[in-house]
């Protein structure tokens, strides 16, 4: 036995999925992409590695204690810990080139030194898009993002999901009403808690910053408020007190609803909710969440908002902009773990195919055929006997095997068996070739999440 064998280990809170988990994860991966690239989403890479002051210019707090950061030479760099400030950077730094709006997505790994914990992890990918505008952006893009996040979730075979928003103008404006214009931020990052840590701590944690109890109360029964799209806006307008930004604030979560909902997006999975606050300083009108009805303790799977100024940290130059991000590996690591997926069509390929015989020149052929028509096919090229090759094909998950030997060679023939339904066919490459595509399983089919 070799002495000093290093031991194989993986970092703490670095996710390693196994083959056939992959293949599951790359198919949602793929789906987000897919759905991005319908609305006229650009692909957008940017690297892991930046310069510290480029990325710790819009950090601070827990954050910046978070990034990986080391020195090379002279060099002072840090690993991403989201895809916002690059494409912040980014946009700043190709101004001159870019059409606006830009529309552009990126599904990239990004980087935080957290505590890791079940469904959290240090290296993770995030799925984003944002459009940004030059000088200006029009609200109807507030309104298309709801229409991604349900194009998303019901592709991803998912229906009981609910998109709430609310909009940050409407909670400045009443806390203003209440007098606490300079505790607005503050005010915001609490009443984001309300889920974690429920009402009444909530009402302490006002009175602590200096809110009255009078005023805490009113700002829970104001997040309290429920109904439906259509009554929270007649709710709202009765709030109102002449308030400039509270009214805004009305007008644009009016249109915003309207304007989803005429987008495609049903009011059963399209919610206002006044409780959604988004504890991020930047967010300055339209914010969203997403959430599973039946397991809110889960939390957010898709948020994001809209802000004033992207890249004001590198240019002088406005550039407002509306996008959200999903965690996909933690999204990944839910749906799994919750058997939310179904895996059917995972394997590696659709189809096996299995000499019978030591001459394969035709065995080639035939593989080389099945490639040719889009059929994701494996050749068994090992001496092995009959017994070895099939417990091969059931731990690849493969849907089909092809048997190819003497009969089928002087016949110009191939076998198939479907491994989930236990019939075998014998016939031409073309006829077994359409028949093969039109068996295959769906990627994806929809889920009840009961």
């Amino acid at each position: 036995m070799k002495e000093n064998l290093v031991k194989p280990r993986t970092l703490p809170g670095f996710m390693e999925l196994s083959p056939f988990d992959q293949l599951v994860f790359n198919k949602i991966k793929n789906t987000l992409e897919e759905t991005y690239r319908l609305y006229g989403f650009m692909p957008l890479d940017t690297p892991v590695l930046e310069l510290s002051e480029i990325l710790l210019a819009k950090a601070g707090g827990e954050t910046e204690k978070q990034i990986y950061r080391f020195s090379k030479g002279d060099t002072d760099i840090s690993m991403r810990f989201d895809l916002t400030v690059p494409l912040a950077k980014y946009v700043a730094k190709n101004y001159g080139e870019l059409t606006f709006p830009f529309r552009r997505y990126q599904i990239g790994k990004v980087y935080r030194g957290e505590r890791s914990q079940r469904g959290r992890f240090r290296e993770f990918y995030q799925s984003d898009i944002d459009i940004i505008g030059d000088g200006e952006l029009g609200l109807m893009n507030d309104a298309e993002i709801p229409s991604v996040i349900y194009n998303i979730f019901r592709k991803l075979g998912l229906d009981d999901f609910t998109i709430r928003i609310n909009n940050r103008k409407l909670l400045n404006g009443f806390f203003a009403m209440l007098g606490l214009s300079d505790k607005a931020a503050d005010v915001m990052r609490t009443i984001d808690k309300v889920e974690k840590i429920g009402k009444e701590k909530v009402v302490e944690e006002l009175v602590e910053i200096g809110a009255s109890n009078d005023a805490a109360e009113k700002i829970i029964e104001f997040i309290s408020v429920k109904g439906t799209n259509e009554e929270m806006i007649s709710k709202l307008k009765e709030f109102s007190d002449g308030n400039e930004a509270f009214d805004e604030g009305v007008k644009e979560i009016e249109y915003v609803s309207s304007a989803s909902k005429a987008l495609g997006v049903p009011e059963e999975n399209f919610k206002i909710d006044l409780s959604i606050a988004r504890g991020l300083d930047y967010y300055t009108g339209t914010v969203y969440e997403t959430t599973f009805n039946r397991h809110p303790e889960i939390g957010s799977i898709c948020s994001g908002g809209r802000y004033d100024n992207l890249a004001g940290f590198y240019t002088d130059k406005k550039l407002p902009g509306v996008g959200i991000s999903i965690g996909l590996t933690r999204l990944f690591f839910i749906l799994s773990d919750k058997e939310y997926l179904n895996t059917e069509g995972s394997s590696a390929c659709d189809v096996l195919v299995i000499p019978m015989c030591e001459d394969m020149t035709y065995a080639l052929t035939v593989t080389d055929r099945l490639r040719e028509s889009g059929i994701k096919t494996q050749i068994y090229l090992e001496n092995k006997k009959f017994k070895a090759k099939m417990n091969y094909a059931n731990k690849l998950g493969v849907p089909f095997v092809i048997f190819i030997g003497e009969d089928e060679i002087n016949s110009k023939t191939v076998t198939l068996k479907n491994f989930n339904t236990g019939e075998q066919t014998t016939d031409s490459i073309k006829l077994i070739s359409s028949l093969i595509k039109s068996a295959l399983p769906e990627n994806l089919k929809p889920i009840k999440l009961d």
